[in-house]
């Protein structure tokens, strides 16, 4: 097994952690040569070379030197590894990959997830964070593994045999010009083989420890990503779908097809209380449609309200559905026949209208689960499309000629839409807000100017019908986890 390891550092900020990198490969029982790939001359041990230059003027193009060299050595290495300079590979690492390899189909290669520690010993994994999230269709058993597809296709490395390497060159999406889209520059020379060249990355999540790869500065911990304790719940989930044998769907698309997939649902959102406070205190049982970690479910739950949650899917709602929330599983047409019998003070549609065809379909279809007087509450971007075209102003990268929801996605949000979804579903408007959110994607967004805020927030009344009366109130009933 001789294997070929390209590594991209640039500058010097990181070569503490190149030499940690370095001697792992050199410490391996593999026959491993290393090449790393600089911007600048660079001190390496004997017997491993540096090469020096940048594709472009954009230091962040500089990952992309790798793939010609993978060509220029394609006939002399059987296994070929990437990776930026502070990923620590292991050579059990190797080993899981190779074995799982032999299993998998000629489309399917095997991925990896990087893994922080802090200073108690507690993991961080850095890439579940934003809209990424596991796919639940995904699910499958290979040989002794089971595995799943995670829609973040970045771990800053990827492993390719000669065979894999030589059907991504083939598919013409390998050998490709540095470039950025749906992730930016960095990230798409890691990401190629999974997005361009026909592969599908899976992650055998039945033997999780060994596809995961130290990110050695430990630098996300407290910013973003999820810990142990909520990785390990969501790969429960998955491998309760894998035992069942039963196909499941996620509930809505809440992925946008905008440049780095721009105002896609972010799936982790922290406790929006500013919002959730425009909830009428009467209001005392709250059904949220499309949640996804829970987060804000949670919060109404511990201030003694009575919670449903129609979750996005099974996974990314089940460290929530652990903790106590009712969860009511299916996808919309199944919840809402599941829910027929109850009866809700408030339903919430927290960043979800914007991603369905007919949004005003979608809020007739659980308007009259309202009690008389109920309210809806609805966040939505305020005017994405406004926002998008500034932020990709003096940008590189492909754009959309057209901006519609068949193209991104997602609608064009306003006060004036939202208002219009809810007067032909038969809501009234109460009244509208527009705030900065928390964070987008997981990053802050640049605000167009003190006019325009990032999010809209809007509060809707059912109309009353004169030909029903109020009666008695249908609880929410008293189980709890999927429906």
């Amino acid at each position: 097994m001789r294997i070929l390891v390209a590594i991209a550092s640039y500058g010097h900020a990181n070569d503490l952690y190149l030499d940690r990198v370095i001697n792992e490969y050199r410490s391996m029982q593999f026959d491993v040569d290393v090449v790393v790939l600089s911007n600048i001359e660079k001190a390496v041990p004997p017997a491993v070379e540096c090469l020096v230059g940048l594709p472009t003027k954009d230091p962040w193009s500089l990952p992309f030197l790798h793939k010609k060299l993978f060509l220029d050595r394609l006939n002399l290495y059987d296994l070929f590894i990437y990776s930026e300079d502070d990923i620590l590979i292991t050579e059990e690492n190797i080993s899981a990959f190779l074995d799982v390899g032999s299993a998998l189909k000629e489309d399917e290669i095997v991925g990896f997830l990087r893994v922080e520690y802090g200073p108690d010993g507690e993991r961080n994994f850095p890439e579940v964070h934003g809209h990424f999230r596991w796919d639940c269709e995904s699910v499958r058993v290979r040989g002794g593994y089971t595995l799943a597809h995670f829609t973040n296709e970045h771990s800053a490395c990827n492993l390719l045999t000669r065979q894999q390497l030589t059907k991504a060159i083939a598919s013409g999406g390998f050998l490709v010009a540095p470039h950025e889209g749906e992730y930016d520059l960095l990230c798409s020379a890691a990401t190629d083989p999974y997005t361009q060249c026909g592969f599908r990355k899976l992650i055998p999540i039945s033997h999780i420890e060994q596809f995961w790869v130290h990110h050695l500065p430990n630098k996300y911990i407290g910013h973003f990503g999820v810990d142990q304790r909520e990785l390990g719940s969501q790969i429960s989930a998955l491998l309760l779908i894998a035992s069942q044998e039963k196909r499941r769907r996620p509930l809505l698309n809440t992925e946008t097809s905008l440049w780095h997939k721009m105002y896609s649902k972010d799936c982790y959102e922290p406790i929006r209380s500013e919002v959730l406070s425009l909830i009428p205190k009467s209001a005392e049982r709250i059904l949220s449609i499309g949640s996804a970690s829970g987060a804000n479910e949670l919060w109404l739950l511990e201030t003694g309200k009575q919670v449903v949650a129609v979750p996005l899917d099974d996974v990314i709602s089940s460290k929530s559905a652990a903790r106590g929330l009712q969860v009511v599983s299916g996808d919309l047409d199944t919840a809402r026949a599941k829910i027929s019998s109850m009866r809700f003070d408030c339903i919430l549609f927290l960043n979800v209208l914007q991603f369905v065809d007919r949004p005003e379909h979608l809020l007739r279809l659980f308007v009259d689960a309202l009690l008389p007087g109920g309210v809806v509450l609805i966040t939505a971007p305020n005017r994405p499309y406004v926002r998008y075209r500034w932020q990709r102003k003096g940008g590189s990268g492909p754009r959309h000629s057209r901006l519609s929801f068949e193209t991104t996605r997602i609608h064009n949000t306003s006060s004036s839409v939202i208002r219009r979804w809810c007067v032909e579903s038969g809501l009234s408007m109460e009244r509208t807000s527009k705030v900065d959110s928390p964070r987008t994607n997981g990053s802050k967004q640049n605000r167009l100017s003190a006019l325009f805020a990032s999010e809209v927030v809007a509060l809707a009344k059912r109309v009353p019908d004169p030909n029903e009366r109020r009666g008695s109130k249908r609880g929410v009933g008293n189980a709890s986890g999927p429906l």
